[in-house]
């Protein structure tokens, strides 16, 4: 199991920051569109190099003043562009620091939108399918079938700081539920995940999600606290961490 987390979203990359980064085996690297900054995605991926943590591409809307969470419609040929804009920002902070970019994971509506989106989720795969062979989503998002005729494999994701509904989606930002806030309880949920399969949505039904990859989010400011919790909660259930390979099948 991939442990990861969403990082260089502050004009510095602080002590919490890389006490995550102690932690994790991946991170998602803010590319400046709704976080970072081009000094901040180099001392972040120098970090990640020094760890041996996986880099992925913490892609986003245009969107500082709304981190990224506002929900936007973006022409598909500006949106393409703001994509690879982005991803060569960070290959060239993570190529002077000596690493690769591994992974492309959207960030906030970004994300949603390319999980219902089809004409969100084509774009994705088409502007940065040839550069990058790996995505990562959530279980039953529409890149799925884009990113199989691309060649692209897509690596599901679930959240342990998050709430589900019963569908298996993630409960808006801002309604009951929607965070986790108990650092034991988000070790509870991410030890569910990996090891049952699953987890129980806010109304208590229990929803099947396989995943092969969590993620904490790194700007909350007990993040590190939480992303040693799920480990440790991990390893004592027997869970192997590791970053997911460019190869490994799915």
């Amino acid at each position: 199991m991939d442990l990861n987390a969403d990082l260089a979203e502050g004009e510095i990359v602080g002590p919490t920051d890389l006490a995550v980064l102690d932690v994790v085996t991946s991170a998602s690297l803010a590319c400046g569109f709704h976080a970072g900054n081009p000094s901040v995605m180099r001392e972040a991926a120098e970090a990640c190099v020094e760890r041996g943590v996986a880099i992925g591409a913490h892609v986003s809307y245009r969107d500082r003043a709304g981190f990224g969470r506002q929900a936007l419609h973006v022409e598909p040929e500006q949106l393409a562009a703001d994509l690879v804009e982005q991803w060569e920002a960070l290959v060239d902070a993570v190529d002077r620091a000596g690493g690769r970019v591994r992974y492309v994971k959207p960030h906030g509506a970004l994300y949603h939108a390319a999980a219902t989106d089809t004409a969100v989720a084509r774009t994705l795969v088409d502007a940065l399918g040839s550069r990058c062979p790996v995505l990562v989503g959530p279980p039953g998002g529409m890149s799925a079938a884009p990113a199989a005729a691309a060649g692209v494999r897509v690596v599901s994701e679930g959240f342990c700081d998050r709430g589900y509904d019963r569908r298996g989606v993630l409960i808006p930002r801002g309604e009951d539920g929607a965070s986790v806030d108990d650092t034991g309880t988000s070790a509870a949920r991410a030890r569910s995940l990996a090891v049952d399969g699953g987890i129980h949505a806010v109304d208590g039904t229990w929803v099947a999600l396989a995943v092969r990859t969590l993620c904490i989010h790194g700007d909350r400011p007990d993040a590190h606290l939480r992303a040693r919790a799920v480990r440790d909660a991990l390893e004592a259930a027997g869970v192997e961490l590791g970053a997911f390979s460019l190869a490994e099948p799915d």
